[in-house]
C-alpha cells in the first residue's frame, strides 16, 4: 500500500499536505531541502513521510496523549511489521509538548543542508505564537505575498550574523514525487491550532489523574490553584483567545484544502464550528472544533464536565455583560478573560452550536 492509499484508508485528506525541510524528525538522515519530508493529518491523526523511508503515524490517546508508529510501506510479498520508536519521545514529551507526550511543531533557522542554525518559540505551540516566528524549515504556498515569516528561507551564518535566503517551493525537488503540490498557509495555521490544543487537553489530562492519584483515586473539592490557571487557560484556548491576526487583506486557503476540512461539520442553522472567517482571523465561531473529536469525548468524565461547564460560563458572561455587542471586542474589564474577545452574537451562535452538538453540554444534548 503506497502513502497515497494509506491516506485515503484513514481519511487523511491529500490537501492537508505540509512540507518541511528541516531536519527535526526521527528520520533526519533522508531530510533536506531537496527531499522534504510531508505530513498530512484531520481532526485526530498524523501522517509522515519522507520519500525513500518510513511512514510515521501519530494518535491521540485521551488517556496516553500522543502515540507514534513508524513501517515500511507494504511491497508486494512482505508483511508490514510496526515499530513503537521509544525515541519519538525524545521530542515528543518535552518542553514544547509541556511535558506530556504530545505533538510538536518546531520552528528553525535551518542551513542548506537542513541542519538547525537557530530555534524560534521554544516551549510554545498554538495559534497565539507570533507569524514571524512560524514555519522555519518549512515550505509555505498560497501565501498572497505575505512573507512576514521564516518558511521559504535558508538561513546563512557569517561571523556570528545570521541571514536568510529565499528557497522557492519545488526549486529543488519536484512536487510531481508528492500527492499534491501545495503546503497550503490555511493548512500550517489549522495545524498549529490543533497542536496547540492537543498538547493542553492532554496535559490537563495528566493533571487530573496525578491530582487523583494524590488524594486516593477521588477528586478533592477544591483543585490547585495551578490547576485550576491551566483550566482557566485551556477554555480560553478553546475559545481563540490571543489569536494572532491574519495578514492584513487575509488568506484564501487552498480550496480541495477548505473542501476536506468540511466534510465532517456538525451544523445547527447551517452554522459550523468548521466555518471560516479568513479575514482577520481562522474561524468565523470562534470555539475549537476539537470538541467534537472522539479525543476530547474520551477524556476523563470529570475534565470533561468541568471544560464544558466552563466554556457555557465563560460564553453566557458574554451575553450577560451590558458591553457586548456583535463586534469581535468587548470592555476587558467587564469579561471572562476566555471570552473577552467576543461579541455577543458569536458568543449566542457558539452556545447554541454546543448545546446542539455536544453531549453533555449545559442544557444541550445528552
Amino acid at each position: 500500500m503506497g502513502a497515497g492509499r494509506l491516506l485515503k484508508a484513514l481519511d487523511i485528506p491529500e490537501s492537508s499536505q505540509l512540507l518541511v525541510f528541516s531536519n527535526t524528525s526521527l528520520q533526519l538522515s533522508l531530510i533536506h531541502p531537496g527531499n522534504p519530508r510531508a505530513l498530512y493529518f484531520n481532526d485526530e491523526l498524523y501522517l509522515g513521510h519522507v520519500p525513500g523511508g518510513k511512514i510515521e503515524v501519530a494518535t491521540i490517546d485521551p488517556d496516553l496523549g500522543a502515540v507514534f508508529y513508524l513501517f515500511d510501506l507494504q511491497r508486494e510479498g512482505s508483511r508490514v511489521t510496526v515499530e513503537r520508536p521509544r525515541r519519538c519521545m525524545n521530542c515528543h514529551a518535552n518542553e514544547d509538548t509541556l511535558q506530556v507526550p504530545g505533538l510538536s511543531v518546531k520552528s528553525v533557522a535551518p542551513g542548506p543542508e537542513g541542519g538547525s542554525l537557530d530555534t524560534f518559540r521554544a516551549g510554545l505551540s498554538g495559534h497565539a505564537v507570533p507569524l514571524s516566528e512560524r514555519f522555519g524549515g518549512w515550505y509555505v504556498t498560497g501565501t498572497g505575498g505575505f512573507d512576514g515569516h521564516w518558511g521559504n528561507r535558508m538561513g546563512r551564518l557569517f561571523q556570528g550574523e545570521l541571514s536568510a535566503t529565499p528557497l522557492e517551493p519545488g526549486r529543488r525537488f519536484s512536487l510531481d514525487r508528492y500527492p499534491v503540490a501545495t503546503s497550503d498557509l490555511l493548512a500550517h495555521l489549522l495545524h498549529e491550532h490543533q497542536v496547540g490544543g492537543v498538547n493542553r487537553l492532554v496535559r490537563a489530562q495528566y493533571r487530573f489523574r496525578e491530582v487523583r492519584h494524590r488524594h486516593g483515586g477521588s477528586l478533592p473539592l477544591e483543585l490547585p490553584a495551578d490547576l485550576e490557571a491551566e483550566l482557566a487557560g485551556l477554555v480560553g484556548y478553546l475559545l481563540f483567545a490571543g489569536e494572532v491576526p491574519l495578514p492584513a487583506g487575509g488568506i484564501a486557503g487552498d480550496p480541495a484544502f477548505r473542501e476536506a476540512f468540511a466534510r465532517n461539520r456538525r451544523e445547527v442553522e447551517g452554522r459550523s464550528l468548521k466555518d471560516f472567517d479568513l479575514r482577520t482571523r481562522l474561524m468565523r465561531h470562534r470555539c475549537s472544533y476539537l470538541v467534537h473529536t472522539p479525543f476530547f469525548d474520551g477524556l476523563d468524565p470529570a475534565l470533561r464536565h468541568r471544560i464544558l461547564g466552563d466554556l457555557d460560563r465563560a460564553l453566557a458572561d458574554v451575553l450577560r455583560s451590558p458591553t457586548a455587542t456583535a463586534t469581535t471586542t468587548g470592555d476587558p474589564g467587564t469579561r471572562n478573560a476566555a471570552s473577552r474577545h467576543l461579541g455577543g452574537d458569536e458568543a449566542a451562535m457558539i452556545r447554541r452550536i454546543l448545546k446542539a452538538t455536544v453531549p453533555g453540554y449545559p442544557g444541550g444534548a445528552t
